[in-house]
């Protein structure tokens, strides 16, 4: 049975989850957006995505850019938990393999490392 959890909820959890992440992890990143959303627009069933140019391909930042932005989706975190533990396992695994994009590690590593 999926979870219930208000959208303030979850997002205290994915901001709990976000500050629990190794310090060597989140130091690098820069000019990054952390958005929850409901689900996403395409009907894709994601739990999160990474919406940017990664570190490998970008050259410098100059003023005004926008940020990239890592997404995090409620409904599909909501529905694959059973219990906030579940969800908050979840939820550190989306983050981390977004943050991975970020950094350039493609999805066959990161399934390789057990963050797919």
């Amino acid at each position: 049975m999926p979870l219930h959890l208000s959208a303030e909820d979850f997002e205290r959890i994915v901001s709990e989850e976000l500050d629990a992440l190794p310090d060597d992890m989140v130091d690098g990143l820069e000019n990054i957006a952390f958005v929850v959303e409901d689900h996403a627009d395409d009907g894709e069933d994601l739990f999160g995505v990474y919406d940017g140019v990664d570190l490998t391909h970008r050259g410098r930042y100059g003023f005004g850019e926008l940020p990239d932005r890592i997404v995090v989706y409620r409904r599909p975190h909501l529905e694959s938990a059973d219990t906030i533990e579940s969800l908050r396992d979840e939820v550190h695994t989306t983050l981390v393999h977004e943050i991975g994009h970020y950094y350039g590690i493609d999805d066959g590593r990161l399934h390789d490392l057990g963050w797919a």
